[in-house]
Formats: C-alpha cells, structure tokens, sequence
C-alpha cells in the first residue's frame, strides 16, 4: 500500500512524528499521526537449556525499573548482526560466539512502523559490562521456570525489550 501523503511534524534522534494520509474508497484523504522508527533488535541471551540473561534497568519514562531482555535501536552504519553483537556485551557484559536472526513483527502497527528483530545469542562469556554514563542496568541469569512463574503471577513488571 501506497501512502501518497506524509508531513513531518517533529523529527528527533530517535524517532519522527509525522501526519500521513491515505485516499478511502471515495477518494477522500484521511490522515492519521504516525510514529517513524527505525527498528529495534531484541536479544534472547540464552544460557544453557535452561536459563535466560535478563537485565534489570531504570526507565524515566515510566517511572519504574524493569525486567527486560537486551534491546537496541537499528543502527544505520552497522549491520543489525554487529549491533546485535555489540549491543549483548554492552548492556549484560557477555559475548555471544554465536547470533541467530529468529524473527521479527511489527510492535504497534496502528500507531508507528517500529519493527521488531528477535535475535538469540548463544555460547555466552563473561567480559565486564560497558555503559553508558547514564545506564544504570543490572544484570541477572534467571530461570525459564522463575521467568514463567513471575509472568504468571505478576510478581513483576517486564517490557520485555530494554
């Protein structure tokens, strides 16, 4: 489908708010806002078969710390792999000898064109986390059962993304 009309309305560092417009079946314009996003990656850090890394990270926007898995934004000078490779050891301070691209979906497609890239990392090693000044993440290797048990009970909050 062709979007024949798009205005930006604020643009940023990491995202563009736009009004895009679409002709209906009478040929009248109907426009709605839209968030343009270039992507993120989300990594499932698996550890053994049983076992998960998971961070444990400040978010100002909701006012709350959270679990989430290792996530970036698509990095435009860097193939989503070696943002993927970076990202891991960055965030949780592990080195994943093996990447593999699973899927990906769109997260809110009524709303903005965010897609989602699903990666798991595989045959981890510990190196020592490298931050951001202003990244106050933890890092935990958690359980699928406590992980499992925790989503069924509510016991925290997730994002499920970081």
């Amino acid at each position: 489908m062709e979007i024949p009309h798009i205005e930006a309305v604020y643009i940023g560092k990491r995202f563009s708010v736009c009004h895009a417009g679409i002709a209906d079946k009478c040929g009248k314009l109907v426009t709605c806002e839209a968030i343009i996003h270039p992507g993120t990656m989300v990594i499932l850090p698996i550890v053994g078969a049983s076992h998960m890394i998971m961070i444990w990270n400040a978010r100002i926007i909701v006012g709350k710390i959270l679990w989430e898995l290792p996530a970036v934004i698509v990095e435009p000078k860097e193939s989503p792999l070696e943002t993927a490779y970076r990202k891991l050891a960055e965030e949780t301070g592990y080195q994943a000898s093996q990447i593999s691209f699973l899927t990906s979906f769109y997260s809110s497609p009524g709303i903005r064109d965010e897609k989602m890239f699903i990666y798991a990392a595989h045959d981890l090693r510990h190196r020592g986390q490298n931050l951001d000044d202003t990244e106050k993440i933890s890092v935990e290797i958690l359980s699928w059962k406590q992980i499992l048990e925790w989503i069924k009970n509510a016991s925290y909050q997730f994002s499920y993304l970081g």
